[in-house]
């Protein structure tokens, strides 16, 4: 299911998904207690992703600060310590979730913008791109969210599987895009090199790190984007050391939410959502089954 709403230039795009949340969930048990203790509004706790911590702010009966009854309210909260002072700014693009737990699928929210730069004219007719939109948070501007989430009743219609036994699931996803004062980031971009490395990451008390090839390697090269998975370290690994590992690699389409292996035409082409702003987003799920040593140099020792 697809749905835009169009408001001046922004159009929140509905859809559902299989996948769930890349970055965080968490469940909300008891949801009708919130509005008998009064309680307006219920915080998360913190996530960290993009080099910032975030968490969900969920108005069960709408946010009334913003006069909202009919529709429930969610929110993505900067948070922490961290989180950018007046004079600096980050910049992030998000989608919030919501499970059906019937169906066991999500309901996806974003925030999506005309892209002006790439209105075609097609004989009598226009033809809009859409990219997702650059949300800016900054110290007097810490959250961005959708005041008209869900309608309350479709909401509370336990057939529609939003909200069983009084509970409900969320979730986010959160990439930063830039910043105006530390520039750093968790993207890739500037897709013209040979080769990139993401930041070390550790799973299985092993150093990772997700290296991509824009232009293809090997028997791929100039028809295949290559992504591969790395040890970081890998002169550290002793001698004779083995590491099992499953895992898998997804390269993020920014737009329809549909993660896949492309040739280097379609991950270039712009109506496709693999690369916004000349940056795209990979991720990896890694878990270590196992590490086999070198027996003889144990019995050495």
């Amino acid at each position: 299911m697809t749905s835009l709403n169009f408001n001046d230039q922004n159009v929140i795009l509905r859809t559902i998904s299989d996948a769930p949340p890349t970055h965080y969930t968490v469940k909300i048990q008891s949801v009708s207690l919130l509005t008998k203790n009064s309680l307006e509004k219920y915080k998360s706790g913190d996530f960290e992703t993009g080099g910032y911590k975030w968490k969900l702010a969920f108005y069960p009966n709408g946010n009334k600060n913003k006069n909202v009854t009919d529709h429930t309210s969610l929110y993505l909260v900067m948070s922490g310590s961290n989180a950018p002072q007046i004079s600096s700014e980050v910049y992030a693009v998000f989608r919030l979730f919501l499970l059906d737990q019937n169906n066991r699928n999500y309901l996806v929210f974003e925030v999506l913008i005309f892209a002006k730069h790439r209105l075609i004219f097609l004989y009598a007719f226009h033809v809009h791109f859409l990219e997702q939109k650059e949300m800016r948070f900054h110290g007097l501007k810490l959250e961005w969210g959708f005041d008209l989430f869900v309608p309350h009743g479709v909401f509370t219609e336990a057939s529609n599987g939003l909200l069983i036994d009084d509970t409900c699931v969320l979730g986010a996803e959160v990439f930063v895009s830039k910043e105006s004062s530390t520039g750093k980031g968790e993207c890739l971009s500037m897709l013209d090199g040979e080769s990139y490395d993401s930041k070390v990451f550790t799973a299985g008390d092993q150093k990772w790190k997700i290296q991509l090839y824009p232009k293809g390697k090997s028997n791929g090269v100039g028809t295949h984007l290559a992504l591969y998975l790395a040890l970081a370290e890998p002169k550290s690994l002793p001698r004779g050391w083995k590491i099992y590992v499953e895992f898998s690699l997804r390269l993020l389409d920014q737009v329809h939410a549909r993660h896949q292996f492309i040739t280097l035409g379609h991950f270039k082409q712009a109506s496709m959502g693999f690369v916004l702003k000349d940056t795209c987003f990979v991720e990896v799920e890694v878990t270590v089954h196992g590490i086999t040593s070198d027996c003889s140099q144990i019995v050495k020792q």
